[in-house]
């Protein structure tokens, strides 16, 4: 079995990177620009000591805002999978300049995409966000599958768009599209601008963490390792050959489906911005300095105080979480707090 990740140095591809080496026996072509938050430095850890995983890694240095040349389409052969990982995925990047991070995310699905329609695979899954949805209101139900579009800033807009484009490519021209959406996800090796390690780097020095929200509402999310996420993924693309136990799923096809297959990801229960960073302090035997930020438009414009993906879908299915949150969390603080070049 052949697959093709996009995205591999980033965060979140480097954990299915492992994940995918660790479980299955496939040949794996990992591709990133390496000039946004994709870093060599995660595949190199995901493949020192392991000579059998590093003869099944090639690693193509591409930026997919550019087509695929006819020779690198040689060299990568014709995958059964393509994860579609690649993307620019920091909100407020997205907020102090949209146009660049807009055009970057539709250039690297059409690219993709067109990738797609040469090499002809079993299937294209595609990694989205649950901020395509916009925000859940507090004490209201998580956002099930094909819920309204209604995303809140120029990040979880270019997601849309790239549904959009995937859709479409989906019904004209018979790419098999299967889109996936998940949450908020944390883990070793995370990117310095992201929340988790924000909290362990400002309680770790003792300065003043800010929360999202006030003190009658406070912002949650529903945290997912990255490793329940590569799992889910895998779990995914095992449906389309009947490898999960004898239940085979092949991708939805138009015209006999009017739309193409889609899955929530997410953790199994909210927690509140607060309660992480009050775990966080607790796991390194800190105290929590914080302040609230309010929900005010001007002071975190695009910003959405709750998110939330019903997930039972995936769940009725078979799919177990492999890892749990508050150990898997603890973990992840441990790791960082001994890997402080992470941090930076």
């Amino acid at each position: 079995m052949k697959l093709l990740l996009t995205g591999a140095g980033g965060f979140i591809g480097h954990h299915l990177l492992q994940h995918l080496l660790a479980n299955t026996d496939w040949d794996i072509t990992a591709t990133d620009s390496f000039r946004h938050q994709g870093k060599t430095d995660r595949i190199s850890e995901v493949l020192d000591g392991h000579p059998d995983w590093e003869e099944r890694v090639t690693v193509i240095t591409h930026d997919l805002t550019a087509p695929f040349s006819e020779q690198m389409i040689a060299r990568i052969g014709e995958p059964e999978f393509i994860v579609a990982m690649a993307s620019e995925s920091h909100v407020d990047r997205s907020i102090t300049d949209p146009v660049p991070f807009v055009k970057n995310n539709v250039d690297v699905m059409l690219n993709t995409l067109e990738l797609a329609r040469a090499v002809k695979p079993r299937m294209v899954l595609h990694v989205s966000s649950d901020e395509i949805y916009g925000p859940v209101r507090q004490g209201q139900p998580p956002h099930p599958e094909w819920d309204p579009v209604l995303p809140s800033n120029p990040y979880s807009a270019s997601k849309a768009a790239q549904e959009a484009i995937a859709i479409s490519y989906w019904r004209s021209f018979g790419v098999p599209v299967v889109i996936t959406n998940l949450m908020n996800v944390y883990g070793e090796r995370q990117g310095a601008e992201k929340f988790l390690p924000i909290l362990i780097k400002r309680i770790s020095s003792g300065e003043t963490v800010f929360i999202h929200g006030d003190e009658n509402e406070i912002g949650s999310r529903n945290y997912l390792h990255a490793r329940n996420a590569a799992s889910a993924w895998l779990f995914i693309m095992n449906l389309a050959w009947g490898a999960c136990a004898g239940l085979m799923l092949p991708p939805a096809v138009f015209p006999q489906s009017l739309r193409p297959d889609r899955y929530n990801i997410a953790g199994l229960e909210p927690v509140s911005n607060l309660a992480l960073a009050q775990e966080v302090a607790e796991i390194l035997g800190k105290p929590l300095h914080y302040e609230f930020t309010g929900f005010d438009v001007e002071n975190r414009p695009g910003h959405d105080p709750h998110y939330g993906l019903d997930m039972s879908k995936l769940t009725s299915l078979g799919w177990k979480p492999p890892v749990e949150f508050h150990e898997s969390l603890e973990r992840a603080v441990r790791w960082t707090v001994k890997h402080p070049e992470w941090m930076i």
